[in-house]
């Protein structure tokens, strides 16, 4: 392995035996040694499970590499068989440098021991010596923010306060390869800051960071690259942009289409290349290649697990849905097109003062915007009468970036001189934005940026041709 390699993974496979019965166990460590010593075919008791497929990649020094893929597609497997707690079936790991794992936060922790006690046993199996984690301790406790608690017995520590103390100790071992599983989000805002902006340091000091995240915006924040799994097997290595695309893309796929999809991400190595023109001005305008128009979809599957009302003041809120300009039910829209949201308010009984209103949310709940159909209450419908059924629509652009979304649906009235919600459905309707090849957009909205490069003090890099110089 080459000096400028950190962590090599070749044909890298695990498997599981899986029994059916407890004495299919006994069976399988009995029978086939008797069949074969009788010349006959030795008989399997037990299924076999790949949680891991002939995995390979490298990673060099300094890199940080995301993984990410569904549950069940072997991304923990991998990261412990990298740190050496679990043994491969087949292949080979290769890996350069100190290592601290932050896999199970606080699960080598023996909760008589006082957190003094523990983060001495926790660093000596993370390679420190005593003299080393002397030095450390001070900084241990003041980045976990426990030092009231820490002469004292761990299990009488909350389990924030425990993750707080793993990770602290993880953290300040100064490694050369720092592998993380799904252990970002632990403790409040705050700590979770300090957490995030501690692994930026680490990185920045030249270490190689390798993680697992669900959250594709971390991915894309900090990785240079990403790996996506999928059913023990690695289906993509790329940027982290188009990785998560992909995952996103993969993740959301109506059942029949899933197989189909698996395979035209499978192998994919993304480049993310700009390719830029030059125009009259003398100015760079960084292009796209056109891809072909995606079209909108209904996915009878996608649908909120999360909707909850208000209780009805003489209102309700039916069929929440959203079509396309023509008519048509969608959940999977196209970023860049107008769509009209609609939901039916069905009155049981008069009311004074009625407006409607509309927000979008994404799947952590922030508010991303909305509308309502009057400014304020003086403005909104003066009466309605009881038994009336009325049809509210909203068109909106979709300026989002691909993602699932949550749409509420509100209603409100005057009543006892006082105006308040006559009925209100949270998470009422679910969506989500189609993934696009090649789209430079990042965070939450799309704000249709142009970029624009301007080379007039500048020499045209040689490296354009003359079809990409324009008129130059």
């Amino acid at each position: 392995m080459s000096d400028d390699i950190a962590i090599k993974v070749e044909g890298l496979s695990k498997c599981y035996q899986i029994y059916d019965k407890p004495h299919d166990r006994l069976k399988q460590s009995i029978y086939p040694r008797l069949q074969r010593l009788a010349g006959k075919p030795a008989k399997q008791y037990h299924r076999e499970f790949w949680a891991l497929k002939d995995v390979s990649f490298e990673i060099k020094r300094g890199e940080t590499v995301g993984i990410i893929g569904r549950n069940g597609s072997g991304k923990s497997t991998l990261l412990q068989m990298i740190c050496g707690t679990l043994n491969p079936t087949g292949g080979n790991i290769q890996t350069k440098g100190r290592i601290a794992a932050l896999l199970e936060l606080g699960s080598g922790f023996n909760p008589e021991f006082t957190g003094r006690e523990n983060v001495y046993m926790n660093a000596a199996v993370l390679g420190l010596s005593t003299e080393e984690t002397d030095v450390r301790f001070d900084d241990i406790v003041a980045f976990a923010d426990i030092s009231d608690f820490i002469e004292q017995p761990v299990k009488t520590y909350s389990s924030g306060m425990m993750m707080r103390l793993a990770f602290a100790v993880a953290i300040n071992v100064d490694p050369q390869i720092l592998v993380v599983d799904e252990a970002l989000s632990v403790g409040d805002e705050l700590f979770q800051r300090k957490c995030f902006s501690r692994i930026e340091s680490i990185k920045e000091n030249g270490a190689t960071i390798l993680f697992v995240s669900h959250a594709g915006g971390v991915i894309i924040e900090l990785c240079d690259r990403a790996i996506l799994m999928d059913s023990g097997e690695k289906l993509a290595l790329g940027t982290p942009k188009q990785i998560v695309a992909n995952y996103q893309r993969l993740l959301y796929a109506p059942t029949e289409k899933s197989a189909l999809i698996r395979e035209q991400i499978r192998g994919t190595v993304e480049q993310n290349k700009p390719s830029f023109n030059i125009n009259s001005s003398n100015k760079y305008i960084e292009t796209t290649t056109q891809e072909p128009e995606l079209q909108e979809t209904f996915d009878q599957n996608l649908n909120p697990l999360s909707t909850t009302e208000y209780e009805s003041r003489g209102a309700y809120i039916e069929n929440p849905i959203i079509l396309t300009m023509g008519g048509t039910q969608v959940n999977n829209l196209v970023s860049g097109r107008r769509y009209r949201y609609s939901y039916k308010v069905r009155f049981e009984r008069g009311c004074t003062n009625v407006r409607f209103g509309m927000v979008v949310k994404t799947t952590t709940g922030v508010e991303i915007g909305g509308t309502v159909s009057a400014a304020d209450g003086g403005d909104g419908i003066t009466h309605v009468a009881a038994k009336t059924t009325l049809n509210i629509c909203f068109e909106f652009d979709c300026i989002l970036n691909p993602g699932t979304y949550y749409l509420n649906a509100g209603v409100l009235g005057v009543v006892d001189a006082e105006e308040q919600y006559l009925h209100r459905k949270l998470d009422a309707y679910m969506f989500r934005v189609l993934p696009i090849r090649g789209n430079k957009s990042s965070a939450i909205v799309n704000l249709r940026c142009d970029t624009y490069i301007d080379v007039s003090d500048c020499e045209v890099p040689e490296l354009l041709t003359v079809d990409q110089r324009g008129n130059a």
